[in-house]
Order: C-alpha cells, then structure tokens, then sequence
C-alpha cells in the first residue's frame, strides 16, 4: 500500500486512532494533515512521530462550520490538495436519559451531534469539489458499534454514529461516480484516552469480556483497517461498514 504523493487529512489525529491512522499513512509515504481541536501538545508530538515536515498539524473545532471551511482552505493551500480525508473526530459524552436534566441532555446532543454527524457532513462538503477536480479520492468515516447494539448510557453517540453510517452509504452511491470511493470502520471498545475510564475503571474486566479476545482493540488495529480502505484496488468495497469490534457484536 504505497501513498506516495498522496495528501490525507486525519480529523481527530492527535491522539489515538487518528493519530494512529496519520502514522501509518505516512509509513505508507502519505503527506498527512492532522486536525486537532484543543491540545497543541498532543498535536506537536504527532508531528515529531510523522518525522516534521511536509507534515502539519491545524487547529479547529469540527462542529463549528466556519472553521471547517478554513481548515480544507489550508490543507490545500499549503499542500496543494486533498486525497484522502479520514472523519474520525468525536466526542463521547454521558447523558442517560433518566439521570439527566433537561438542558445537561439538551447540550450532549447538541454537541455530539455537531461534532460527529454534522462536522463530518461538512467536511466531505467541503473536501469533495477538490476531489472531484483532481479525478477522485477516499473517504473513510470512522463510526460504531454503538449505532448497531445501542448506547443506554450514551444515546446521542449512538444516534450521530448510525447515522454517519448512513450518511457514508449515501455518498457511495453519490460519489462512486465520480472516482470518490466513501466506507466506513465501525469500532468497538479501543484502547483510546475518549475509552479510558470504561477500560480502565470498575467495569473494565466486563467491557474487555465482551470479545471473545478478552480485550479491547488498539488503535493501530483499527488504523490499519482505515489505511487498507483508503488503498487503491478496494473499490468495490465502496459503501461498506466494516465492523472491528473484536467479535464483540455480531450483526446479521
């Protein structure tokens, strides 16, 4: 899987599976944009681990649609275009519906929702006219297995990524046309800081029992899975959810 000349844009890539992700595209010799929202640190660091430039880091929040806008401007203004485009930023906020008040619950949809589904949404908006141009691209939207077994305890996370699973089948119909091949990567439990708590905390032994592996997967498992999709000659996996979720929920 050679990337060579190839620039990719890893929304969410400073820390675990998009950081993952922006690692193993530049192993592949991609040119690799990382968006981040908040930690410059983290973003720097990532920068280190790609090897410095060509490379860039750019700061943005994915749910407001304004700095959407500005953050594919100076992908391609600075590295001249946009091949790949990797939809893995989220946000993963408790909101059980019993247990919550109504503007605390009013807020997590709001908000997962503008970060997960609607920021997605945009982005492609954005990145598929300079795809398009340049005679096709991927995308790979990084979804759930929460949309299909369900979030109790987390029902606009579930909501926002079934219906990026949706959005994802839709434009592969759109947009196969026009060379721009849309899957998606439907993890389970990963061994991420957003999954910490649930890993790592009282019922961390029961999450990781889930999977007849006994544990959670890693991100560079699911990296490679996204990587494998965006590579040339999978095409006719176009409108695909493939599921990584350690044989944690097996759907019909």
């Amino acid at each position: 899987m050679a990337f060579d000349g190839v620039v990719v844009l890893v929304t969410g890539g400073s820390r675990g599976i998009g950081r993952a992700a922006a690692l193993e595209f530049a192993a592949a010799g991609a040119t690799v944009a990382i968006q981040y929202r908040q930690d410059r640190e983290a973003a720097d660091e990532v920068l280190v681990a790609l090897g410095g430039g060509p490379h860039i880091a750019l700061q943005a929040d994915v749910a407001d649609p304004a700095q959407v806008q500005t953050l594919v401007r100076s992908v391609v203004d600075r590295l001249g275009r946009v091949d790949v485009l990797v939809n893995n930023a989220g946000v993963y906020t408790r909101h059980p519906v019993l247990d919550t008040d109504y503007a605390t619950w009013q807020e997590a949809w709001r908000e997962t929702i503008d970060t997960n589904l609607v920021g997605p949404a945009n982005l492609v908006h954005c990145v598929v006219p300079h795809m398009v141009r340049n005679g096709g691209g991927r995308i790979v939207n990084v979804t759930s297995r929460g949309a299909f077994r369900g979030e109790p305890d987390h029902p606009a996370y579930g909501a926002s990524k079934a219906g990026l699973n949706s959005f994802s089948q839709s434009l592969a119909q759109a947009l196969a046309p026009h060379g721009i091949y849309v899957t998606a990567v439907a993890p389970g439990f990963v061994e991420t800081d957003m999954a910490a708590p649930y890993l790592h905390g009282p019922g961390g032994d029961a999450v990781r029992a889930q999977s007849p592996l006994g544990r959670a997967a890693t991100p560079e498992e699911i990296a490679r899975v996204i990587v494998f999709l965006a590579s040339p000659g999978t095409e006719s996996a176009v409108g695909a959810i493939v599921d990584v979720n350690g044989a944690s929920y097996l759907r019909t």
